[in-house]
Protein backbone atom coordinates (compact mmCIF):
# COMPACT_ATOMS: atom_id res chain seq x y z
CA UNK A 1 0.00 0.00 0.00
CA UNK A 2 1.56 3.35 -1.03
CA UNK A 3 2.24 5.94 1.64
CA UNK A 4 0.31 9.16 1.09
CA UNK A 5 1.92 12.20 2.66
CA UNK A 6 -0.33 15.14 3.48
CA UNK A 7 1.01 18.23 1.63
CA UNK A 8 0.84 20.14 4.89
CA UNK A 9 2.63 17.49 6.91
CA UNK A 10 6.16 18.31 8.10
CA UNK A 11 8.15 15.72 6.17
CA UNK A 12 11.31 16.48 8.15
CA UNK A 13 9.83 14.47 10.99
CA UNK A 14 9.90 11.37 8.76
CA UNK A 15 13.68 11.22 8.39
CA UNK A 16 16.63 11.83 10.71
CA UNK A 17 17.63 15.34 9.58
CA UNK A 18 18.82 16.25 13.08
CA UNK A 19 20.25 14.46 16.08
CA UNK A 20 18.34 13.31 19.12
CA UNK A 21 20.79 14.16 21.88
CA UNK A 22 18.98 15.44 24.96
CA UNK A 23 21.46 15.63 27.88
CA UNK A 24 20.58 17.08 31.26
CA UNK A 25 22.27 20.16 32.64
CA UNK A 26 25.64 19.48 34.30
CA UNK A 27 25.63 15.81 33.37
CA UNK A 28 29.43 15.52 33.15
CA UNK A 29 29.79 17.29 36.50
CA UNK A 30 27.30 14.91 38.13
CA UNK A 31 29.13 11.89 36.73
CA UNK A 32 32.53 12.98 38.07
CA UNK A 33 31.13 13.77 41.52
CA UNK A 34 29.33 10.44 41.67
CA UNK A 35 32.59 8.54 41.02
CA UNK A 36 34.20 10.36 43.96
CA UNK A 37 31.25 9.57 46.23
CA UNK A 38 31.39 5.88 45.24
CA UNK A 39 34.99 5.66 46.47
CA UNK A 40 34.11 7.35 49.76
CA UNK A 41 31.01 5.20 50.27
CA UNK A 42 32.77 1.92 49.51
CA UNK A 43 35.57 2.70 51.97
CA UNK A 44 33.16 3.58 54.78
CA UNK A 45 30.99 0.59 53.97
CA UNK A 46 33.82 -1.82 54.76
CA UNK A 47 34.64 -0.03 58.02
CA UNK A 48 31.02 0.01 59.24
CA UNK A 49 30.22 -3.61 58.40
CA UNK A 50 33.36 -4.90 60.13
CA UNK A 51 32.77 -2.60 63.12
CA UNK A 52 29.11 -3.60 63.40
CA UNK A 53 30.07 -7.28 63.53
CA UNK A 54 32.83 -6.69 66.07
CA UNK A 55 30.91 -4.31 68.36
CA UNK A 56 27.50 -5.99 68.05
CA UNK A 57 25.51 -2.92 66.85
CA UNK A 58 22.54 -3.62 64.59
CA UNK A 59 22.18 0.08 63.80
CA UNK A 60 25.83 0.27 62.77
CA UNK A 61 25.67 -2.98 60.81
CA UNK A 62 22.48 -1.85 59.07
CA UNK A 63 24.15 1.42 58.12
CA UNK A 64 27.12 -0.48 56.71
CA UNK A 65 24.99 -2.78 54.56
CA UNK A 66 22.93 0.22 53.62
CA UNK A 67 26.08 1.91 52.35
CA UNK A 68 27.04 -1.25 50.48
CA UNK A 69 23.78 -1.21 48.58
CA UNK A 70 24.19 2.49 47.92
CA UNK A 71 27.64 1.93 46.47
CA UNK A 72 25.93 -0.42 44.01
CA UNK A 73 23.17 2.11 43.37
CA UNK A 74 25.69 4.88 42.73
CA UNK A 75 27.40 2.55 40.28
CA UNK A 76 24.08 2.32 38.44
CA UNK A 77 24.07 6.12 38.26
CA UNK A 78 27.49 6.43 36.61
CA UNK A 79 26.79 3.44 34.35
CA UNK A 80 23.64 5.19 33.12
CA UNK A 81 25.55 8.39 32.36
CA UNK A 82 28.21 6.40 30.49
CA UNK A 83 25.66 4.42 28.48
CA UNK A 84 23.62 7.51 27.61
CA UNK A 85 26.72 9.38 26.44
CA UNK A 86 28.12 6.49 24.42
CA UNK A 87 24.86 5.75 22.62
CA UNK A 88 23.59 9.32 22.35
CA UNK A 89 23.68 9.24 18.53
CA UNK A 90 22.73 5.61 18.08
CA UNK A 91 19.79 5.63 15.60
CA UNK A 92 18.26 2.59 17.27
CA UNK A 93 17.13 4.92 20.06
CA UNK A 94 14.30 6.73 18.30
CA UNK A 95 14.29 9.71 20.67
CA UNK A 96 17.82 9.46 22.04
CA UNK A 97 19.03 8.11 25.37
CA UNK A 98 17.59 10.81 27.62
CA UNK A 99 15.42 8.30 29.48
CA UNK A 100 18.31 6.07 30.49
CA UNK A 101 18.66 8.24 33.59
CA UNK A 102 15.00 7.65 34.44
CA UNK A 103 15.49 3.91 34.09
CA UNK A 104 18.52 4.08 36.39
CA UNK A 105 16.56 6.18 38.89
CA UNK A 106 13.69 3.69 38.83
CA UNK A 107 16.12 0.81 39.41
CA UNK A 108 17.72 2.68 42.30
CA UNK A 109 14.31 3.28 43.83
CA UNK A 110 13.58 -0.45 43.72
CA UNK A 111 16.90 -1.07 45.41
CA UNK A 112 16.01 1.45 48.10
CA UNK A 113 12.74 -0.38 48.70
CA UNK A 114 14.63 -3.66 49.10
CA UNK A 115 17.01 -2.02 51.57
CA UNK A 116 14.07 -0.78 53.63
CA UNK A 117 12.59 -4.28 53.82
CA UNK A 118 15.90 -5.84 54.85
CA UNK A 119 16.47 -3.18 57.51
CA UNK A 120 13.00 -3.71 58.96
CA UNK A 121 13.43 -7.50 58.98
CA UNK A 122 16.85 -7.41 60.67
CA UNK A 123 15.64 -4.87 63.23
CA UNK A 124 12.68 -7.07 64.22
CA UNK A 125 15.08 -9.98 64.61
CA UNK A 126 17.17 -7.93 67.03
CA UNK A 127 14.06 -7.18 69.08
CA UNK A 128 13.55 -10.92 69.51
CA UNK A 129 17.22 -11.78 70.00
CA UNK A 130 19.14 -8.83 71.52
CA UNK A 131 22.96 -8.85 71.37
CA UNK A 132 25.62 -7.16 73.48
CA UNK A 133 26.76 -3.81 72.05
CA UNK A 134 30.13 -2.07 72.52
CA UNK A 135 28.60 1.40 72.59
CA UNK A 136 31.67 3.64 72.73
CA UNK A 137 33.41 2.04 69.76
CA UNK A 138 30.19 1.81 67.74
CA UNK A 139 29.37 5.49 68.37
CA UNK A 140 32.82 6.56 67.15
CA UNK A 141 32.45 4.61 63.91
CA UNK A 142 28.90 5.90 63.37
CA UNK A 143 30.10 9.51 63.73
CA UNK A 144 32.78 8.90 61.09
CA UNK A 145 30.13 7.35 58.85
CA UNK A 146 27.88 10.37 59.25
CA UNK A 147 30.73 12.68 58.33
CA UNK A 148 31.40 10.71 55.16
CA UNK A 149 27.69 10.78 54.29
CA UNK A 150 27.43 14.54 54.78
CA UNK A 151 30.51 15.16 52.62
CA UNK A 152 29.05 12.86 49.94
CA UNK A 153 25.69 14.67 50.07
CA UNK A 154 27.45 18.01 49.67
CA UNK A 155 29.43 16.70 46.69
CA UNK A 156 26.34 15.42 44.91
CA UNK A 157 24.21 18.40 45.90
CA UNK A 158 26.69 21.12 44.94
CA UNK A 159 25.41 22.99 41.94
CA UNK A 160 22.18 20.97 41.75
CA UNK A 161 19.19 23.12 40.73
CA UNK A 162 16.33 23.54 43.17
CA UNK A 163 14.51 20.24 42.95
CA UNK A 164 10.95 21.55 43.25
CA UNK A 165 11.47 24.20 40.58
CA UNK A 166 13.07 21.66 38.28
CA UNK A 167 10.31 19.09 38.75
CA UNK A 168 7.77 21.75 37.85
CA UNK A 169 9.65 22.61 34.64
CA UNK A 170 10.51 19.02 33.83
CA UNK A 171 14.26 19.66 34.11
CA UNK A 172 15.01 17.44 37.12
CA UNK A 173 17.75 14.84 36.54
CA UNK A 174 16.25 11.84 38.33
CA UNK A 175 19.44 9.84 37.88
CA UNK A 176 21.50 12.18 40.07
CA UNK A 177 18.45 12.69 42.29
CA UNK A 178 18.40 8.94 42.94
CA UNK A 179 22.09 9.02 43.90
CA UNK A 180 21.43 12.02 46.14
CA UNK A 181 18.52 10.29 47.86
CA UNK A 182 20.66 7.21 48.48
CA UNK A 183 23.31 9.35 50.17
CA UNK A 184 20.69 11.19 52.23
CA UNK A 185 19.31 7.81 53.29
CA UNK A 186 22.81 6.87 54.40
CA UNK A 187 23.06 10.07 56.42
CA UNK A 188 19.67 9.39 58.00
CA UNK A 189 20.61 5.87 59.07
CA UNK A 190 23.88 7.20 60.51
CA UNK A 191 22.00 9.81 62.56
CA UNK A 192 19.52 7.20 63.78
CA UNK A 193 22.36 4.83 64.61
CA UNK A 194 24.11 7.52 66.68
CA UNK A 195 20.87 8.38 68.50
CA UNK A 196 20.17 4.73 69.28
CA UNK A 197 23.71 4.05 70.47
CA UNK A 198 23.74 7.18 72.64
CA UNK A 199 20.43 6.15 74.23
CA UNK A 200 21.79 2.68 74.90
CA UNK A 201 25.08 4.02 76.26
CA UNK A 202 23.70 6.63 78.66
CA UNK A 203 20.12 5.50 79.36
CA UNK A 204 20.46 1.74 79.07
CA UNK A 205 17.82 1.65 76.34
CA UNK A 206 19.30 -1.11 74.22
CA UNK A 207 15.94 -1.54 72.48
CA UNK A 208 16.53 1.82 70.76
CA UNK A 209 19.09 0.20 68.46
CA UNK A 210 16.61 -2.01 66.55
CA UNK A 211 13.86 0.61 66.96
CA UNK A 212 15.89 3.16 65.02
CA UNK A 213 16.44 0.55 62.32
CA UNK A 214 12.68 0.31 61.86
CA UNK A 215 12.24 4.10 61.79
CA UNK A 216 14.95 4.37 59.15
CA UNK A 217 13.29 1.63 57.08
CA UNK A 218 9.96 3.51 57.07
CA UNK A 219 11.54 6.81 55.99
CA UNK A 220 13.62 5.16 53.25
CA UNK A 221 10.55 3.29 51.97
CA UNK A 222 8.78 6.65 51.64
CA UNK A 223 11.65 8.13 49.65
CA UNK A 224 11.68 5.05 47.46
CA UNK A 225 7.97 5.39 46.74
CA UNK A 226 8.28 9.03 45.68
CA UNK A 227 11.19 8.25 43.36
CA UNK A 228 9.32 5.31 41.83
CA UNK A 229 6.31 7.51 41.09
CA UNK A 230 8.37 10.30 39.54
CA UNK A 231 10.56 8.11 37.34
CA UNK A 232 7.81 5.62 36.48
CA UNK A 233 5.52 8.35 35.16
CA UNK A 234 8.25 9.51 32.77
CA UNK A 235 9.09 6.00 31.60
CA UNK A 236 5.38 5.51 30.80
CA UNK A 237 5.29 8.80 28.85
CA UNK A 238 2.81 10.41 31.20
CA UNK A 239 2.37 14.16 30.94
CA UNK A 240 4.63 15.52 33.67
CA UNK A 241 4.51 19.16 32.54
CA UNK A 242 0.86 20.18 32.15
CA UNK A 243 1.80 23.85 31.99
CA UNK A 244 3.62 23.27 28.70
CA UNK A 245 0.40 21.95 27.12
CA UNK A 246 -1.39 25.13 28.11
CA UNK A 247 1.31 27.36 26.63
CA UNK A 248 1.27 25.44 23.34
CA UNK A 249 -2.49 25.85 23.11
CA UNK A 250 -2.25 29.56 23.90
CA UNK A 251 0.17 30.10 21.03
CA UNK A 252 -1.59 28.01 18.41
CA UNK A 253 -5.19 28.72 19.38
CA UNK A 254 -4.88 32.43 20.04
CA UNK A 255 -7.44 33.19 17.38
CA UNK A 256 -10.85 31.72 16.72
CA UNK A 257 -9.79 30.00 13.51
CA UNK A 258 -7.22 27.46 14.62
CA UNK A 259 -7.99 24.42 16.75
CA UNK A 260 -5.71 21.72 18.16
CA UNK A 261 -7.38 18.38 17.52
CA UNK A 262 -4.66 16.25 19.04
CA UNK A 263 -1.73 17.08 21.31
CA UNK A 264 0.85 14.76 22.87
CA UNK A 265 3.68 16.08 25.03
CA UNK A 266 6.21 13.85 26.76
CA UNK A 267 9.65 14.13 28.31
CA UNK A 268 12.72 13.00 26.38
CA UNK A 269 15.28 13.88 29.03
CA UNK A 270 15.95 16.47 31.75
CA UNK A 271 14.64 19.77 30.39
CA UNK A 272 13.78 18.30 26.97
CA UNK A 273 10.25 17.61 25.74
CA UNK A 274 8.74 16.35 22.49
CA UNK A 275 5.37 17.36 21.08
CA UNK A 276 3.14 15.96 18.35
CA UNK A 277 0.47 18.46 17.34
CA UNK A 278 -2.47 18.03 14.98
CA UNK A 279 -4.04 21.32 13.90
CA UNK A 280 -7.28 22.05 12.09
CA UNK A 281 -7.44 25.48 10.38
CA UNK A 282 -9.61 26.92 7.58
CA UNK A 283 -6.64 27.99 5.45
CA UNK A 284 -3.62 25.84 6.29
CA UNK A 285 -0.09 27.21 6.23
CA UNK A 286 3.17 25.23 6.15
CA UNK A 287 4.00 23.45 9.41
CA UNK A 288 7.12 25.58 9.78
CA UNK A 289 4.93 28.67 10.26
CA UNK A 290 3.14 27.08 13.20
CA UNK A 291 6.43 25.85 14.64
CA UNK A 292 7.76 29.39 14.56
CA UNK A 293 4.90 30.42 16.85
CA UNK A 294 6.32 28.08 19.47
CA UNK A 295 9.66 29.90 19.57
CA UNK A 296 10.64 30.73 23.12
CA UNK A 297 9.31 27.49 24.60
CA UNK A 298 12.81 26.29 25.41
CA UNK A 299 11.65 22.96 26.83
CA UNK A 300 10.44 21.87 23.38
CA UNK A 301 13.34 20.03 21.74
CA UNK A 302 11.45 17.93 19.17
CA UNK A 303 8.23 19.11 17.52
CA UNK A 304 6.10 17.46 14.83
CA UNK A 305 3.18 19.45 13.40
CA UNK A 306 0.36 18.12 11.24
CA UNK A 307 -1.97 20.67 9.63
CA UNK A 308 -5.38 19.76 8.19
CA UNK A 309 -8.10 21.89 6.64
CA UNK A 310 -10.79 22.54 9.19
CA UNK A 311 -13.48 19.89 8.93
CA UNK A 312 -11.24 17.41 7.16
CA UNK A 313 -10.59 14.05 8.86
CA UNK A 314 -7.26 13.71 10.62
CA UNK A 315 -4.67 11.51 8.93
Amino acid sequence: MPIVVDPYYDESSLRPMHDHVFPGRGQDHHERRTWMVIMLTASMMVIEIISGLIFGSMALLADGWHMASHAAALSITVAAYFFARRHARNPRFCFGTGKVGELAGFSSALLLAGIALIMAYESFRRFLAPVSISFDEAIAVAVIGLTVNLVSAWMLGEGRPHEHDDDRRGQADHNIRAAYVHVLADALTSILAIAALMAGRFQGWAWMDPAMGIVGAVVIARWSYNLLVDTGSILLDMNVHAGLDDRIRERLEDDSEGRIDDLHVWRLGPGHFAAIISLAVPEPRPPSWYKSRLDGLDELSHVTVEVNPKGAPRS
